[in-house]
């Protein structure tokens, strides 16, 4: 039986993303990048996806946690004869990113004696390689394409390589851990480059160096208050999405991973979006994080004047347009399938993508920086293009095959004119601030007269609907509406869509997939927002104790038993969650707050 998604905890350098399993298995790790295909895929497929294995030979229980403040993942493995402890990075160097990849496993004997097993397991590439090892003057390498990757070690029993396996070649190994004793086992790769064999010497110095960059990092973090160390742990997940060589941001470390036992809706979220790049903004600049934050919006910023000048949706953590999708013969995550790369989505129209790029641009500016001229006037431009396409139907947020007035669309169409006449006042941008006022009141108008649902006193899904659509809710915290007809909305969402703590996106769509770990948040966040404090800060804990067992979250989880669904970890979740706790942070009386 597969392991749930929520079994793995994810370690990364800025470039790449490995998931760990509580077996200790690495069974995803793109390189060199993380939007490369997969040399490491079991993950999606089962039998030729190739694993890096780690774990006694007794039988054994787990526990783990990351490293203090850091991405460094620490496993316990006890058994009947003693307790091992396993640190898992993906090694950093003196002076940032390492210009190959580097992952490192240490063993540390705690108790007793722990016999412990090894193997590295290359892939076939989502079936489109075969790899081999070739014999140098320097020890084994394994190939796959034009990746190249190297096991290095100190006391872990290496063993003749098995070039021929029946399912591929293997490098094995075997030791056993003793009370105070240390071994390592790690793994090096470079992509049409020379490799380089590191020596595991300095490997197990560098894991202590990672600890040392990662501890400096989250010093620079400014976050006190109520779920300090969640939240903490949620800007540590977002850092390991933001790709180093541009600043792009990806939506999660994964593709193809399920949102529902029947398959189908299997996306590729290897890519970076206009929104998420929006709320990580806003929340980066509320924790002091000035480098990460200026490095994404000057990439996103450069990259949309080069393919503009309509917006795109996603483009790739490379500052490309997003491929077509393209299907693998590999069986996917539990034999759920299909197992995609791309995103049909790249070339929807989505209104809402207009008032996220604006709302990066406010964000920055109201943070005390200032617009360069060229993107001053493209944000002009930006709000001239919401005036004129307003009207028209789109994808929505969910990218959907239907284009429709989706609520959610107008309300971002209103917030990207509030953001623009904000910025046209305080000098930020040129423009007509008078125009976009007009046309802000008559788009508030048109939602008033059209998006309201009287049978379901709330804010419908689209125009003309009774449906309802649970992304309507992030327009309270951005001003569209505080009230009671926000307060009435979020109670016809918690009727009609709510599973306990959790949410669904929108109204039939929990036939087709779990609920949406954003969306919960998202009503938490209007709850406080609309004065519901109380019932905000209830539901915030609740969801606080659904992450798995080191504070990841997926993108979907299932009401029923907690497991998780989707791609992970994903942006959107962890965002949701900083954004709500920030919210409540600012409206909720302090006294209300202690203890949290």
């Amino acid at each position: 039986m597969t392991a749930g998604i929520e079994s793995y905890a994810p370690i990364g350098d800025g470039r790449t993303v490995a998931l760990i399993g509580l077996d200790g298995s690495v069974d995803w790790l793109p390189l060199p990048d993380l939007t490369s295909t997969p040399v490491f895929a079991r993950l999606l497929d089962r039998e030729t996806g190739g694993c890096l294995e780690l774990a006694p030979t007794d039988e054994f229980e787990t526990t783990r946690r990351y490293v203090p403040d850091t991405n460094v993942l620490e496993t316990t493995f006890t058994t009947a004869r003693g307790s091992v402890r396993v640190t898992d990075a993906m090694v950093s160097g003196v002076a940032g990113r390492m210009p190959w990849a580097e992952l490192a496993r240490r063993i540390d004997g705690l108790e007793g004696t722990v016999p412990m097993a090894w193997r590295i397991h290359p892939g076939t590439s989502l079936r489109t390689a075969s790899p081999w090892i070739e014999r140098t003057q320097h020890g084994d390498v394994i190939r796959s394409g034009k990746t190249a990757l190297v096991v290095v070690g100190f006391e872990h029993g290496p063993e003749a390589p098995d070039p021929d396996g029946t399912s591929g070649p293997r490098l094995t190994g075997s030791f056993t851990a003793s009370k105070g004793s240390r071994h390592l086992i790690a793994l090096a790769a470079t992509h049409d480059e020379p490799l380089h064999l590191p020596d595991p010497r300095n490997v197990d110095v560098g894991i202590d160096r990672t600890i040392d960059n990662w501890r400096h990092w989250s010093e620079v973090f400014s976050y006190e208050g109520p779920w300090e160390e969640r939240i903490q742990r949620s800007a540590l997940a977002l850092k390991l999405l933001i790709f180093s060589p541009t600043g792009a941001i990806a939506a999660a470390a994964t593709t193809s991973l399920p949102e529902n036992p029947e398959g189908g809706k299997n996306w590729d979220y290897r890519y970076a979006w206009v929104r998420d790049l929006a709320y990580t903004a806003h929340a980066l600049v509320r924790f002091g994080l000035r480098e990460e934050t200026h490095a994404a919006l000057s990439w996103m910023l450069r990259t949309i004047r080069e393919h503009g000048p309509e917006l795109h949706v996603m483009y790739t953590l490379g500052g490309e347009l997003v491929p077509d999708a393209q299907d693998y013969p590999v069986p996917g995550w539990g034999g759920v399938g299909p197992v995609v790369t791309g995103n049909p989505a790249r070339e929807q129209l989505q209104l809402g993508v207009y008032g996220d790029l604006m709302a990066i641009c406010r964000t920055y500016v109201d943070a005390g920086n200032v617009l360069d001229i060229g993107t001053g006037r493209m944000l002009a431009g930006v709000a001239d293009r919401t005036c004129d396409l307003w009207r028209n139907p789109d994808s929505g947020m969910w990218e959907l095959p239907e284009e429709r007035h989706y609520t959610s669309s107008k309300m971002g169409c209103w917030k990207a004119l509030d953001d623009a006449v904000a910025l046209a006042e305080s000098g930020a941008i040129p423009g007509s601030a008078e125009r976009w006022k007009a046309e802000r009141e008559r788009i508030r108008l048109w939602i008033d007269e059209n998006c309201w649902s009287e049978a379901k006193s709330a804010y419908a899904f689209y125009a003309g609907s009774d449906e309802l659509d649970a992304s309507v809710l992030l327009h309270a915290p951005t001003g569209f509406d505080r009230g009671e007809r926000m307060s009435s909305t979020i109670d016809a969402l918690t009727d009609e869509l709510g599973a306990g703590p959790l949410l669904y996106r929108y109204s039939g769509v929990s036939a087709e997939e779990k609920t949406f770990v954003a969306c919960a948040f998202w009503r938490a966040e209007a709850l406080a927002c609309v004065g519901r404090h109380d019932e905000a800060l209830d539901l915030v804990d609740q969801l606080v104790a659904l992450a798995n067992d080191v504070g990841i979250y997926a993108e979907m989880i299932d009401a029923d038993d907690g497991t998780a669904w989707g791609n992970t970890p994903q942006a959107l979740s962890h965002l949701a969650f900083i954004a709500t706790v920030l919210t409540i942070r600012d409206v909720v009386p302090e006294e209300a707050l202690r203890g949290r």
